[in-house]
């Protein structure tokens, strides 16, 4: 992993605007079951899904970028309000590029989580380059920093927690379940 110092990628942190997500390995751990009839099955994190919430209700964009096409990705995003989705797309940098430009942002205002070598090229482009914890080494090696947990097992929900916390917006989200209760 780079040696930037905290304080530089919680600086990073808060200047993004948007999370841009790969998806296996991200948000699932990786693994593709296959039915007899051919019918894939994924497997995702509801404390990532909060995650994401949390982050729209705060005015942060998320989308996904994936090299593999999936209708159970498309519900997915469907279900937390993940606008952005784009599919079988293995040069994730110039569909991160076309992301940006849509939405009139510049590499500063976004972070890209990825864990394989097809993400490198955005995480290094991104201002925030975040690599999963069960991320390749070597993709690892050049992201600008690394979650503690791995893909599908909550990564999304720590870069989620970090980001709204780098904002000084998490404590008042957690604050607002305590009062309600």
């Amino acid at each position: 992993m780079n040696t930037k110092s905290n304080q530089d990628i919680i600086e990073k942190a808060r200047l993004i605007k948007l999370i841009v997500f790969d998806v296996d390995g991200v948000f699932t751990d990786g693994s593709l079951y296959y039915h007899d009839s051919g019918q894939e099955t994924k497997a995702f994190n509801t404390q990532d899904g909060q995650g994401i919430k949390m982050l729209h209700q705060q005015g942060i964009e998320t989308a996904i970028i994936t090299g593999r096409t999936s209708n159970i990705v498309i519900h997915r995003a469907k279900n937390l309000g993940i606008l952005r989705l784009v599919q079988g797309r293995e040069d994730k940098l110039v569909a991160l590029k076309e992301i940006l430009n849509d939405m009139s942002l510049t590499p500063d205002q976004v972070a890209y989580a990825g864990d394989d070598l097809p993400d490198l090229p955005a995480i290094s482009y991104a201002g925030l380059g975040i690599a999963v914890a069960n991320a390749h080494n070597f993709v690892a090696l050049h992201a600008d920093w690394q979650t503690s947990l791995p893909g599908g097992k909550g990564a999304v929900r720590e870069i989620s927690d970090f980001i709204l916390d780098a904002k000084g917006l998490l404590s008042n989200i957690q604050n607002k379940y305590l009062a309600s209760s």
